[in-house]
């Protein structure tokens, strides 16, 4: 019921149950502690417990949470996040990705009157029934109005494209293709610019997917490196710091259609998440996450390239060094990489087997240190995988 939280779709002898987190590390119910490269699966960007942020929330709380609208920290939040992010206009306000994915798409339907949707092969936008990658219970209709296409393939967009002809509302996309088990791939800029120009020319709404990797990368948007903007944005995970809040951000063209459409929850004006949001976007705005991360994953990277070397073992790398994918060569079924994940959890770092990870800025070169430590058993287990032709 759990998805991709659930303790056994991972390696043996994963925990399933955690007493506590700090920083860059968290403890299992049994206390044993783990450099943490999963951070939640992307919400904690600053580190566990930020005291910055904790701070904001408490105040908040002592004020009030769930009432009966929103707080007046929702208009700062709002105008912060205007502020930041480059193509906004204006934003609004949920609970998580699969909130905002949902939302984007929506008011892109809204505001064209039309209903198709181009969607990237093996794209994850969030556990709904429109896009989760998971069919039991889904409808063929709830999978209306979609087109596929290839990411960085600007030919199979058009292709899709013209088959969805003047019913096109939108396209979505992920801020790099990160789909399981496979390579991570950055875009390509001209891909960029072609999928910019396709919506420019045929009247839809270009939607950037950044709840997985909003603030990461850049601190106004994934794509501002590309010099590419979207009309509409998604961001989730990182933006509170742990805490639950979502946000659908948007261009002047499209705010009538936001302002029409029924999007709403009982704990979306929730003030507490709001506070640490702001706190989490001061802080971005104080020191340079994104760089500090990105330094962390080359460390990261070149550690785990010279340690698979020593030991004959044939490591793929890729996506942003902030978010890190290693995958073992040959191994289809990821048992080399369930394998080199049980070792180094025993030697104190939790590691993902095929989805990308996630620094914070509360590692250090010490805990990158631990981790090219831990992977030492990792590897040795994986070569004697391989001696063994398994």
């Amino acid at each position: 019921m759990w998805g991709h939280m659930h303790a056994g779709r991972m390696p043996e002898g994963y925990p399933q149950f955690f007493a506590r987190a700090e920083g860059g590390h968290v403890w299992d119910a049994d206390g044993t502690r783990y450099v943490d490269l999963m951070c939640a699966w992307g919400p904690i960007l600053l580190g566990h417990r930020d005291p910055a942020v904790e701070r904001a929330a408490a105040r908040q709380a002592a004020l009030g949470d769930a009432m009966n609208g929103p707080a007046p920290v929702m208009v700062e939040l709002a105008e912060r996040l205007v502020e930041r992010i480059a193509h906004a206009d204006w934003a609004i306000f949920a609970k998580n990705g699969s909130d905002a994915t949902t939302a984007c798409v929506t008011i892109a339907r809204a505001a064209t009157g039309r209903r198709a949707i181009l969607v990237a092969e093996g794209s994850y936008h969030g556990a709904l029934p429109w896009c989760t990658p998971v069919r039991e219970g889904v409808t063929a209709e709830d999978r209306a109005h979609q087109h596929r296409f290839r990411y960085n393939d600007l030919a199979s967009l058009e292709a899709a494209a013209d088959a969805a002809g003047g019913d096109l509302a939108g396209v979505i996309l992920t801020a790099f293709r990160h789909d399981n088990v496979v390579d991570q791939e950055m875009p390509d800029p001209t891909f960029l610019r072609g999928v910019r120009a396709l919506c420019d020319r045929r009247g839809a709404a270009l939607i950037l997917d950044d709840v997985r990797a909003g603030f990461r990368l850049h601190p106004g948007g994934s794509w501002e490196g590309f010099g590419v903007r979207p009309d509409l944005a998604a961001f989730s995970k990182a933006l509170g710091n742990g805490h639950a809040i979502a946000a659908i951000t948007g261009s002047d063209p499209l705010r009538e259609a936001a302002a029409r459409v029924f999007v709403t929850g009982s704990f979306w004006c929730a003030a507490v998440p709001m506070a640490a949001a702001l706190a989490t976007l001061e802080e971005l705005g104080r020191r340079d996450v994104p760089g500090h991360l990105a330094a962390l994953g080359e460390r990261l990277r070149a550690g785990l390239a010279e340690r698979a070397r020593g030991f004959n073992v044939g490591l793929r790398q890729s996506g942003p060094p902030a978010m890190p994918l290693f995958l073992f060569e040959g191994d289809e079924d990821v048992r080399l990489g369930r394998a080199f994940c049980a070792a180094a959890l025993k030697a104190g770092a939790y590691l993902h087997p095929r989805h990308n990870m996630f620094l914070c800025a509360a590692h250090t070169e010490a805990d990158i240190e631990a981790v090219l430590r831990a992977a030492e058993p990792g590897f040795q287990a994986v070569a004697r995988l391989q001696a063994e032709g398994g």
